[in-house]
């Protein structure tokens, strides 16, 4: 499902929590109450990897990582995942990537990733598994709850978003 809404309702996220990093900034465009991380990409070599990285750090200072179930590593993997989909994405159709939002709620993890692309991500139908490339948007769609565009007011760029379960 894909919808341009930049925000669900998000009953039940905690209050503000201080969770620093020094890789990290805090987030002012996150709802209130949600720790976020934000990594600036513009003109960085490598910016898959260290997007995984990045995310993966912010996984742990939240206590999702390291796993203690089989089910927590599947969920953590699957963010990873995601972001090395929706920064692919960017790199490639997009110009590069801008900048990467990861953002904690109490029942779900909304990753951001903004760029100054005009195309619009879409997944491929119909999907062909056995063809090489189209497959991150289908990915993305598969393992999120929700996910979406939401076009930059200055008409200039976009931020693709999605949204993961916690682990339980």
């Amino acid at each position: 499902m894909s919808t341009t809404r930049p925000y669900p309702p998000a009953p039940g996220d905690p209050g503000p929590e201080a969770h620093g990093s020094a890789a990290a900034e805090p987030a002012e465009a996150a709802p209130p109450g949600r720790p976020a991380r934000r990594l600036h990409l513009v003109g960085v070599g490598g910016a898959v990897p260290l997007s995984r990285d990045f995310t993966r750090q912010a996984m742990k200072d939240w206590g999702w990582l390291p796993a203690v179930t089989a089910d927590h590593r599947a969920a953590a993997e699957d963010v990873l995942l995601v972001v090395s989909e929706l920064v692919t994405n960017a790199c490639l159709h997009a110009g590069g990537p801008a900048e990467l939002l990861v953002t904690r709620g109490s029942k779900v993890l909304r990753l951001e990733v903004s760029d100054l692309g005009t195309g619009e991500p879409v997944p491929r139908t119909p999907h062909r598994a056995g063809r090489p490339g189209g497959h991150g948007m289908f990915i993305v769609q598969r393992l999120c709850l929700d996910w979406g565009v939401v076009r930059h007011d200055n008409g200039v760029g976009k931020t693709v978003w999605a949204e993961l379960a916690a682990p339980s």
